[in-house]
């Protein structure tokens, strides 16, 4: 480990704790998570509260029928994640968008996959937390009725998806309330949403008054979402307006647990979501710096920026030619985060010359790329932004979810207050493509929540919002606390760089061959140094929100200290004990 003096301070200090610690991207999603700690609830049942308040908060990134990717660590060593994604409804045609769209996926139901979050956070509290649904949505409930107040974020977001909010009057109707983008310090009240949630807080009250137990409970709050009066409005509304979900795609859904990725990288086993999302090129990028040796590299320095860069390239490209809903889609895996596979990638790097473009794939079939662009051609605005929250217990229990969804390119549902999840905008028009369109078939997703645990029993959730710069993000932030041995909101602090060198995640899929964005605290002689290796440079303000917030909670065994670091830009949003 090299270590770092401390060169970039925070108003946001590590906070420090022995007992427990949430983190999340609002203090109000915190707080409400520390509040169900405090009470005795466990990590899952805090952090599912959070997670679900994120839906209320940051209405514009992360939406109540969304996505919720979740793992969870338990004390005793029990890994899994839970997926919290939808699929594709069963009776959309697989070729409908190359057919009659032209290759597009265009905003509106069209891009609609089953909603997954509501179902994803009761799975988890059912089968590892210990409260009632009742306990962990009131949070939510209380905010999206009484309302909060308008925070930066939350305006920016909106004022800048607007136009979209336009299209459908009950979109605007909750995002333009006044018709126009709410102010800071405003109250933003969604009142809709807080009887779709007070529904399901009564379903369970009637379940437990009939003599059910908390499982029946659950069960009941979850059921009157994916086959109640809540569905009921869903299907009549993609009914009549072109839709393809039906009540049997929700009836029939559930979240999929899927085994975890582990990973050895040093004292430290990674553990990330499989290829139905892209979280193991979180290992595979550490496994190729590893094989090259970034040691005696100077943090932020050409040298390291240009290594890390060509070693999401070859991880990107590898993502683009395999990756997909391993339901469909034989990913390779074992494969690609293998020795012989590691090193071949490891020996393209070329440490004087940047690579023009993705690499081929090393083995399969290389996909077909679309033509390059500038970044003065960019179509794609984002749908959202995502958040994150972690949280780690008294008992060392750990979770880590990423939910996601916007609601500014496809309509809520009259009533309801939420979109069902939008994610479609993920998977490829192309049905032959490794992540196409298919009915039942899972969208290749961009969140994906981590848990790092090192030999001595140290415990690390992490994650951010981002989309393609979630993993760029998340292995700088990790590579700055456990190689170069900052601490951990020092970490999250350091300036970051990204590479744009592949198709985008989401529609319209924009290609930037080259490019490489670099926040503006970098040295000079790194931007130019940069260019002469044939990077394309571009230059981000400092503390973008392109750069992506990363939030960590770090158990170390060794002192006993729990560590918790989050976006230095939006303060208070970590609380220990």
């Amino acid at each position: 480990m090299t270590a770092t003096p401390s060169l970039w301070p925070s108003p946001n200090p590590t906070l420090y704790g022995t007992k427990h610690s949430a983190s999340s991207g609002h203090y109000l999603a915190s707080s409400a998570a520390f509040a169900l700690l405090e009470a005795g609830g466990n990590a899952v049942d805090a952090g599912s509260a959070a997670g679900m308040a994120l839906a209320v908060l940051h209405a514009d990134e992360v939406n109540f029928a969304g996505v919720a990717p979740i793992m969870i660590r338990m004390a005793e060593g029990e890994t899994v994640s839970i997926d919290g994604l939808g699929v594709w409804p069963r009776r959309i045609p697989a070729d409908i968008f190359v057919r009659e769209y032209g290759g597009e996926i265009p905003a509106g139901l069209l891009r609609t996959v089953t909603p997954a979050a509501p179902d994803a956070w009761i799975t988890a509290v059912r089968d590892f937390g210990t409260m009632s649904f009742a306990d962990v949505a009131t949070p939510a409930l209380r905010l999206a009725r009484d309302g909060f107040a308008v925070h930066a974020l939350l305006a920016d977001g909106i004022q800048k998806r607007q136009s979209g909010y336009r299209k459908w009057p009950a979109n605007e109707a909750i995002y333009l309330p006044e018709g126009r983008p709410p102010r800071i310090g405003e109250r933003f009240v969604q009142t809709d949403l807080a009887h779709t949630i007070q529904r399901m807080i009564d379903a369970e009250a009637d379940a437990l008054a009939a003599g059910g137990d908390r499982i029946a409970g659950l069960e009941a709050a979850r059921a009157v979402f994916y086959e109640g009066e809540i569905a009921d409005s869903i299907v009549s509304y993609h009914e009549q307006h072109g839709g393809y979900l039906r009540a049997d795609d929700l009836a029939e859904f559930r979240s999929r647990y899927e085994d975890v990725v582990a990973t050895r990288w040093r004292d430290f086993t990674i553990y990330t979501c499989g290829a139905w999302c892209q979280g193991p090129l979180l290992a595979e990028a550490l496994l190729i710096l590893e094989e090259v040796g970034i040691d005696g590299m100077p943090h932020n320095s050409p040298a390291y920026v240009h290594t890390v860069i060509e070693a999401l390239k070859a991880v990107f490209a590898d993502r683009e030619h395999h990756y997909g809903d391993p339901a469909f889609v034989d990913v390779p895996l074992e494969r690609l985060l293998g020795a012989e596979h590691i090193a071949a990638r490891a020996a393209q790097i070329d440490p004087d010359r940047a690579f023009d473009g993705l690499p081929a794939a090393l083995f399969g079939e290389s996909q077909d790329l679309p033509d390059p662009i500038s970044a003065e051609e960019v179509r794609h605005i984002g749908e959202g932004g995502t958040s994150y929250v972690c949280v780690v217990d008294r008992w060392g229990n750990a979770f880590s979810a990423t939910p996601s969804d916007g609601a500014s390119t496809s309509p809520v549902i009259p009533g309801t207050g939420f979109v069902p999840s939008l994610r479609g905008l993920q998977s490829r028009p192309d049905p032959r493509h490794p992540s196409g369109v298919a009915p039942g078939k899972r969208p290749r997703l961009t969140p994906n929540p981590a848990i790092a645990v090192r030999d001595d029993g140290s415990v690390m959730p992490f994650g951010c919002p981002g989309g393609d710069m979630q993993v760029q993000a998340m292995l700088q932030v990790f590579l700055n606390a456990f190689h170069f041995g900052m601490d951990l909101q020092e970490a999250v602090n350091a300036p970051r760089f990204s590479t744009w060198s592949f198709p985008n995640s989401f529609a319209p899929f924009d290609y930037l061959a080259a490019h490489v964005f670099l926040e503006d605290r970098f040295d000079e002689e790194v931007y130019a140094e940069l260019e002469r290796r044939g990077h394309d440079v571009r230059r981000w303000a400092p503390f973008t929100r392109d750069a992506a917030a990363v939030e960590a909670i770090y158990r170390n065994a060794r002192t006993g200290f729990l560590e918790s670091a989050a976006d230095p830009r939006q303060p208070a949003q970590a609380v220990v004990a």
